[in-house]
């Protein structure tokens, strides 16, 4: 059941309208106060408290700054900042593959002691083996397993112009400039302490 107010919101224009005018009818020019009062409607007429909200344009503004103000204005959408998409592995055959499912082991009891949930997936032309048990589903492991298996056939045939190789390029790389910059941030604060050291002796 939606949450209703217990109470709701009318404007009362500050000046009186006209005979047989209403308040609504006499209209608010823009700038003119106006005064939010309370009222407890019957349950019949309460409405939710998502919609009694109140949107008013800052006092003083001429009513094209008004609507230029409370008009929707388009957003340019920026895309977020995140990881290139990354080049596309070797694909697989699958008539070149042999699967296996085994018992798995280690923690997890039963549940992995005594479930065919390991997989074992060869790749005939190169004759790497690799053995996935790293969740209980067996799906999950199947696809975590070609995976591994596209990476290492991709060293295998590719070697140093591999993916995996570059990537591991790249990481030793950013890893090397990232000690560099802490090494000359060092440098430069022990020479401003003993450039602070000496202007000390000095006075």
């Amino acid at each position: 059941m939606p949450h209703f107010s217990e109470r709701s919101y009318e404007f009362r224009p500050s000046r009186q309208p006209q005979n047989g005018q209403s308040a609504l009818a006499s209209g608010l020019k823009s700038g003119e106060q106006a005064e939010l009062l309370h009222m407890s409607p019957p349950a019949s007429c309460r409405w939710p408290a998502a919609l009694l909200r109140v949107c008013t344009a800052p006092w003083g503004l001429r009513p094209r700054d008004e609507r230029a103000l409370l008009a929707p204005r388009a957003v340019t959408a920026v895309p977020a900042a995140g990881r290139k998409d990354r080049p596309a592995l070797p694909a697989l055959e699958e008539r070149e593959l042999e699967e296996q499912f085994v018992k798995g082991h280690g923690p997890g009891g039963q549940a992995t002691n005594k479930t065919s949930n390991c997989v074992v997936l060869k790749h005939v032309p190169s004759g790497i083996v690799v053995k996935c048990h790293q969740t209980r589903s067996v799906d999950q492991n199947r696809k975590l397993a070609r995976k591994i298996l596209q990476e290492k056939v991709d060293i295998f045939y590719n070697g140093e112009h591999s993916l995996v190789y570059k990537e591991k390029q790249e990481a030793e790389k950013k890893k090397q400039e990232r000690k560099k910059r802490a090494k000359e941030t060092l440098e430069k604060k022990k020479l401003l302490k003993e450039l602070w050291e000496s202007s000390k002796n000095v006075h």
